[in-house]
Parts: C-alpha cells; structure tokens; sequence
C-alpha cells in the first residue's frame, strides 16, 4: 500500500509555510489588494470579480495565520496576532474580504520583518567566513604556493603578505613589523611581530611581510574558535516579548470574552461579531509598527542603523550595562599620556627631538607623539641619517644631536650612560629617548578614553535607570584598571577570550536585560547573546552583522541619543496602543449593548486606527531633547 502521511501534515505544512514565506505572504497581499482596488473603483467590475483577489489572499495566506492560532489556543498564548486570526475569521463570516485581507497583510508584514532580523545572525557567520583568506602562500624551498587552508598542516612555513589577514595561529621565523590583533583581543594596539613573536588567525598584517611557521592547523586556529563560539550563541539567541504581544496577551481574552458574554445575554450572534469587528487590534498592529518605523528612519538620519526594530522596545527596560573598552569607552589608539624627563633636558626640547625623528617611522607609536607635538604647536626641524633596523629601535640626527628611540630592554644591553635614572615601570606602552648616548626621557602611552565617556558612564543610572555597570575586556588587567578609574566604573573583567565575554553576558541575561556595547569580533559572540547589542563604529562587518544596532559615528553620545529615541518611541507607541484599546474597549461595551452594529463597528475602529496612526508618527520627528550628555 502506498505510505499515508500522518494526519495533520497539510496543517503542519501550512503553518511552516505561514513561518517561512510571510515576505511572499506580505507582497502577495499588497499586490492583491491593489488589483481589487484597480478592479472594483477602475473598471467597476461585479463584485464576484473584484472580490477573487481578496479571496486568494485569506486562502493563501489566511489558512496557514488559522492554523497558527489553533497551536497558540492550545499553548494559551494569547497575543494581538492571535485576535488578528479571529478577527480574519470573523471578516470572512461578515464578508468583509478587505478588512480580513488588510490584516492579513498586517501580521505577514510584520511576521516578515521579525524574520529578517533574526536571520541576521547566520548572515554574521558568513561574514566571519567571508573575512578569512581562502588561500594561505605555503614557502616551499625558494618556491611559494597558493595552497587552500584546509592543506596547511602543523609546521608548515607561510608568508603573510602587507594588509593581508594572518590565516592561521603561527610563530614569526623570518621579518619584522606589526599586526593589528585589537578586534579579535582586546589589545588596543597594534602589536610589534619579530622573529619568535606568536601571531593569531584574524589579525590583520601590517606594511612588511612576514615568514610564519604555523603551529596549529586552520581548523583549530583562534579564528576559528570564535566562529564556533559565534554558532554557539546564534543557537541560543534569546528569544523576546514583543511590545504588542504584551499588550496582547491582556486585550485579547477581555475582547474575546466580552463578545462571549454578549452574545450569551442578549442571544444574539450578531453582537458577538459587532463587538470583534471594533476590537480588531489594529492600534497594536499598526500603531505600534508605524512608531517603530518613525524611530528607525529617525535613527538612520541621526546616524543610528537600527537593524532589528526589537531592540527600539527593549533597551528601556535594560538594567545592566557591559562595555568592551578598546574603541568603546575608548578611541582604540595610543594617546602620549606622560613623558618622564631625565635631569639635564627639557621636556620641550625632548618632544621637539623625538617628534622630528618620528615623522619618518610608521611605528604605531609615531603617530601619538606627532599629535602631542602639534597640540603644544611646536615647529619640526629636519632629522637626517634616519634608520629603523630590526630590533634596534628608530635612529637619527636633529640639529645635530644623534637620537634614538627605544624600548627599555633594549636600552639595556646598549652601552648608554644615566640608565641608573629610568622610571619604574608602569602601565600602557612605553618608548625610551637617548640623546647623545645618555638616556633623557621615558615617553609613556595609553588608550586614552573618549572625551564623552566618563559623562555618559556617570548618567547611566539617573538619566536611563541603568543599576549596574561593568567593563568586560580581552585588554590586560592592569589597562583595565586605569579606564575604570577614568570613565568611573567599579566593576571590570580582564583579559576576557570571547568565550569567557559570552558566559558573562548570558549569566546578566538571565538575570536581567542587558545591553552590550562593543566594536570588535571578539565582541559578537557577547553582542548576540545580550538582550541589546549595540556596534560602535564600522570597523568589523562581523560586529556590525552581530548588533541590532550600529551606530555609524565613533561616539557615545549616538548610544545617548539612541536611548532617549527608544524611550520616546515606546511612550508615543504605549499612548497608541492603550489608547486605541481604550477606545476599542468602549466601542465594544456599546456593541455589546447592541447600540453598535458590525457596519458602525467597522467605521468607529476606522476612526480609532487613524488616531492612533496619526500619534503613532509623531516618532519619526526629532524630540526636544535628543541627548542629555
């Protein structure tokens, strides 16, 4: 005998399809109703012929949102979409084809747009895949081959070209520059690389070539440990309560049993169809949309891409805030925060010296002390003889003093005099001067935070009730501490791999709604499992893919203004939705009381819509206030 399938296989099939294909649902009714239109007011054709595309629609898309309010009756899940269902069935009873088809349209619609965010987390590990080189240069003898990643085996030799993406963990053999590691660790510099020097999948090369030898394969390199980690935590993504929904959960058993009793008092069938006409909820199901809508186009010119419109209604109601630090609360770039003179020199004299010999080095370093030397408006004479050898620090003459620039350790094995005068060692980076072969300065560095930082940590609590606030960093503890003493935080973690970051967000997650704010790979893992992940700035298209947020400006004061946009947002969509339920509520109260017919009904909940709709668009018009920095 031929197989049967299982009963309730055409239900299931047509609920998946209601899941997977509400944007054909959604462009399919739109193109419908404007055939009806075009076929009822245009050619004034009979009303068996204009009212076909109307039908097509509660069939094609109407059967599958039946099925799905039968699977919520039966979890006792009641949401504004499960009274759109009755309100469709009732439509359909009434004959009113376009007001069924309209809220068809409605609930795919916005269906629809639930789905696209939440598929922008598989879109985040295509683009961690994407990142990656899909060949490595594998050194053969005198020979170097393009050979595929999944081939390079533990012990190969590889050369990294400049700018190019480092594909495997590995130990510099052969050159000398720097590598880029801040997205992937948290260390907010770029990272000098000489031989011996261990390098990470993901960083990104500097302007030298390098030999590496690796010493794991592909598969088990730190890249792509983070894209397992990635997985984990789109799998795990929380799943959250739509405002609508909320709301929903309440207005629709007391519309649903208002119509009940109705009709058991009176006897009368029509008054329970009176009374779910003027209850449709079309107050959640367009107000609150058009408000979100309003705020989202409101955000994209303030800079602000609002990729998931969930997070417009959450970040109200988050309690804990968590920040990466390096280009977060800080600019990401070494900022010359002390210069310890020798006895014998002048600090002016010093940064005129080193600045001139700096114009000529593409260390990272170079470029602070040139910003310091042109925020004090010194004028840069000339350096000569300039060399920058291996391991040796950079050289030259100015004004015909020899110079040379330094780390500590270095320095040390050099025959120099007044090395007995170096500063104990302190946090940050640090470069040492020599002048004439005597030592005559430390130039210390750190990642100095954003000018805004402290301002905005310090109205977290007051201004947006935030209670508790903390520093979550792959960057060293020491650093840490220095930023939290900065901006006026009391709790960090440091030196933080991804998969720590994640554990930590998912455990404030469960306790209460988070918002993480981060700009690095090594932040989308965390960024996806918070309740609100905000990206500051474009430097990863993996971070920017992870977010529901991403604020185009490198600024804390776009996060402010997101914030004061959200909260304005759900006031204006609560006054749309409670108020059009307040409304709809005493329409129905005099339906029930049979003073309302299902026609007048309809027209009154007309009225209502556009009152709220009319409200709900005040969101996409700036506010007084904008940010409180």
């Amino acid at each position: 005998m031929r197989h049967q399938p299982p009963r309730g296989r055409f239900w299931e099939s047509m609920g998946a399809v209601w899941r997977r294909k509400t944007s054909v649902i959604a462009v399919f009714s739109i193109a419908a109703i404007i055939l009806h239109l075009i076929l009822r007011f245009g050619f004034r054709t009979s009303p068996g012929a204009f009212q076909i595309p109307l039908l097509a629609v509660l069939v094609f898309g109407g059967i599958p949102l039946v099925y799905e309010l039968l699977r919520k009756l039966l979890k006792r899940e009641f949401g504004s979409d499960l009274l759109g269902g009755i309100s469709i069935i009732t439509s359909v009873i009434l004959g009113e084809y376009l007001a069924g088809s309209i809220i068809v349209l409605m609930l795919a619609g916005g269906e629809a747009l639930e789905n696209y965010a939440l598929k922008s987390a598989s879109s985040v590990l295509g683009a961690l895949a994407k990142r990656m080189p899909l060949l490595a240069h594998r050194k053969c003898g005198s020979e170097i081959l393009d050979v595929v990643l999944e081939e390079i085996a533990v012990g190969d030799a590889l050369v990294v070209y400049p700018h190019e993406i480092c594909p495997v963990d590995g130990v510099v053999v052969e050159g000398h520059g720097v590598m880029d590691e801040s997205y992937l660790t948290g260390e907010p510099f770029q990272i000098t690389k000489t031989s011996g020097s261990t390098v990470i999948s993901g960083a990104i090369n500097g302007e030298s070539a390098l030999t590496i030898q690796t010493i794991k394969r592909a598969g088990d390199s730190r890249y792509a440990k983070i894209m397992e980690v990635m997985r984990e935590s789109e799998e795990k993504r929380p799943r959250l309560r739509r405002l609508g929904d909320q709301l929903g959960a309440i207005y629709t058993p007391v519309a649903v049993g208002v119509a009940i009793i109705a009709w058991i008092i009176s006897g009368e069938a029509i008054r329970f169809l009176a009374v779910l006409v003027i209850a449709t909820p079309c107050p959640l199901l367009i107000g609150i949309p058009v408000a979100i809508i309003g705020s989202i186009s409101l955000c994209a010119r303030r800079a602000i891409i609002v990729k998931s419109p969930v997070v417009l209604e959450q970040i109200t109601e988050c309690r804990t805030a968590i920040f990466d630090k390096t280009g977060t609360l800080t600019y990401g770039e070494p900022k010359l925060t002390e210069q310890v003179i020798a006895p014998g020199f002048e600090q002016k004299e010093v940064l005129t010296l080193v600045a001139s010999l700096e114009r000529y080095s593409k260390h990272p370093l170079a470029r602070a002390i040139l910003a310091a030397a042109k925020q004090e408006r010194i004028q840069l004479p000339e350096a000569t003889e300039v060399g920058e050898q291996p391991g040796r620090g950079l050289r030259g003459t100015v004004l015909g003093r020899q110079l040379q620039i330094t780390s500590r350790n270095k320095l040390r094995a050099q025959n120099v005099t007044g090395t007995d005068q170096l500063p104990t060692v302190a946090g940050g980076l640090e470069c040492v001067v020599v002048i004439d072969n005597r030592y005559a300065a430390a130039l210390r560095f750190r990642d100095a935070p954003r000018a805004e930082s402290r301002s905005f940590v310090k109205h977290l609590r007051p201004k947006h009730r935030f209670q508790h606030v903390m520093i979550v960093s792959g960057d060293r503890e020491a650093e840490v501490l220095y930023l939290a003493e900065q901006v006026g935080i009391s709790e960090i973690h440091a030196q933080q791999s991804p998969e720590e970051k994640l554990a930590i967000v998912r455990k404030e997650t469960a306790a209460g709604k988070t918002l993480y704010v981060g700009d690095g790979i090594n932040d989308a893992p965390a960024m996806m499992a918070a309740t609100v992940g905000m990206a500051i700035g474009q430097n990863s298209d993996v971070t920017t893919e992870a977010a529901g947020v991403v604020v185009m400006d490198n600024s804390l004061e776009k996060v402010d203004e997101f914030m004061h946009i959200s909260r304005r947002m759900r006031s204006i969509a609560l006054q749309s939705a409670v108020g059009g339920m307040l409304l709809s509520i005493a329409g129905m109260l005099l339906a029930a009381s049979g003073h309302l017919t299902p026609v007048n009904g309809a027209i009154s909940q007309e009225i209502i819509d556009v009152l709220a709709v009319l409200n709900a668009l005040r969101a996409a018009f700036p506010p007084k206030v904008i940010s409180d920095l």
